[in-house]
């Protein structure tokens, strides 16, 4: 029966299925592998821990669909997995080796289980894994990646800069998406960010980038990136996007979640008639809102679009002297105060409207559930992934 066997997949699930039973299991599988291929260690960073989650995680997933016999969006999932780990410089070799290590450990671990079902249906979910990665990795033929030299850093507050570059071949993606980037101070440590302006044949590009607490890539950015530095560009992901014939649009930008939004504002710019757009941007103080002047520049010329600033507190603090004024001259909306969810259902339930949600998790799903608690469709509100 192999994936059509409901109940060996339930058990197979219960194994991956993060927790401490799970740890031990994904903890072997990576010591074999890495012992049986001392090259694949270096393929990820030195600690391990996060990586261990997110494979478990992946693992549960892709069972929880092959339960449901829903096979189209894993196949799918895992072949982007594939072209996206050519990033790492996983050659076909490491999926040979990947495979051996994973049929050994989860046979190790299911012992009590393991039969000719079991068996059956472990080598078939490994051999999916491996074979619909590696092949679909193997068909690619555009580049892994894209280097190329920072030009400019600026210091929009105490902790959002914007880093502008100029890649060695223009990137490829489209308004709204986010790149996988990593950056010399922490090789190997991929990191998503997304581009503020449309893809430019001449390759330049922009990112906002926020410190996050604890987050040692953003850290490092603030702190540590210098013009010249060289960063690597992986290829897009994502599907945030504005259908000009499906009515007026409503965004929700909270802070650096301004950048997939703006890119999308700036590619409508190209068109003489757009449907209506209203932005809320908001963030904890008015000087958090560093992007403003260009928003205003935007909107000054393009009469479809508004802009209502947000910030939690009417003050700004101490700091806010040593960094740009980002107050723009008079002509958008007067800045409100509070949450972002409680200010922008002030106005109504945008049911109308195609809705695009960006910025922290928890902005995003309390925004979400206001906005449906006020009558928007669930299917009309658009977001990235939420990281766990």
């Amino acid at each position: 029966m192999g994936l059509e066997d409901r109940e060996t997949m339930r058990i197979l699930r219960a194994a991956v299925c993060p927790g401490p039973e799970s740890e031990v299991l994904i903890r072997d599988f990576y010591t074999r592998w890495f012992a049986t291929d001392l090259s694949a260690r270096d393929l990820f960073p030195p600690d391990m821990e996060k990586q261990r989650y997110v494979f478990a995680e992946a693992l549960t997933w892709l069972c929880d669909e092959l339960i449901a016999q829903r096979a189209e969006e894993p196949v799918a999932f895992l072949a982007q997995l594939g072209r996206d780990h050519r990033k790492y410089g996983v050659t076909q070799a490491h999926y040979e080796t990947l495979k051996t290590a994973l049929l050994g450990a989860l046979r190790t671990h299911l012992a009590e289980h393991w039969d000719r079902r079991m068996s059956e249906a472990v080598n078939d979910v490994v051999t999916l894994v491996v074979g619909v990665m590696s092949g679909a990795a193997d068909a690619e033929t555009s580049p892994p990646f894209c280097d190329g030299t920072v030009l400019e850093h600026l210091r929009a507050t105490r902790d959002v800069s914007v880093i502008r570059l100029k890649m060695d071949h223009a990137l490829s993606y489209l308004p709204g998406q986010y790149v996988p980037v990593q950056i010399p101070q922490w090789p190997r440590r991929w990191r998503y960010l997304s581009p503020s302006i449309p893809a430019d044949a001449n390759g330049y590009v922009e990112f906002h980038v926020r410190s996050v607490p604890g987050g040692m890539v953003s850290t490092a950015i603030l702190g540590e990136a210098r013009p010249g530095d060289r960063w690597r560009v992986s290829n897009p992901h994502g599907a945030l996007h504005i259908d000009r014939d499906a009515g007026d649009v409503l965004m929700v930008a909270g802070s650096t979640g301004l950048a997939p939004l703006r890119a999308l504002i700036m590619d409508l710019a190209r068109f003489s008639e757009n449907p209506r757009v209203h932005l809320f941007f908001g963030a904890k103080y008015p000087a958090d809102l560093y992007d403003l002047p260009t928003l205003w520049e935007v909107a000054s010329t393009n009469p479809w679009l508004s802009v209502t600033p947000v910030s939690e507190l009417t003050f700004d603090p101490p700091w806010a002297s040593d960094y740009p004024d980002p107050t723009p001259p008079r002509g958008l909306h007067v800045r409100q105060t509070g949450l972002l969810p409680e200010v922008v259902t002030r106005y109504g339930s945008w049911s109308d409207r195609q809705i695009l949600l960006c910025g922290g998790p928890a902005m995003v799903t309390a925004t979400k559930q206001a906005l449906i608690a006020k009558g928007a469709p669930a299917e009309r509100i658009q977001h990235d992934p939420l990281a766990s």
